[in-house]
């Protein structure tokens, strides 16, 4: 009648509740590693951008006159205030 080679069936109780609870835990982990991945990406982006910009300020200062001895000498070579007219009269402004 039975043999010992024959499986019995056997029967596995899922509780219904501790599938809810495996799923529940399993997205709360996957949503709290998705934030968290997302805030350190923010963060190294962050840290990038403001390390690669430091003290970058450009002039539009002529190139050489911060080796001159006066204001007169530093803008003499300056092509865009060389004109015909008299060089006698010197005018600055503040």
């Amino acid at each position: 009648m039975s043999s010992p080679n024959a499986t019995s069936p056997t029967t596995h109780h899922t509780d219904p509740m501790m599938d809810q609870k495996t799923l529940d835990i399993a997205v709360i982990a996957g949503v709290v590693t998705v934030v968290a991945f997302v805030l350190v990406s923010l963060l190294i982006l962050t840290l990038h951008y403001m390390f690669r910009h430091k003290g970058t300020y450009h002039t539009n200062e002529a190139k050489g006159t911060e080796f001159a001895e006066s204001a007169d000498v530093a803008l003499q070579g300056d092509p865009s205030l060389q004109d015909a007219g008299d060089s006698s009269k010197k005018e600055y402004f503040i």
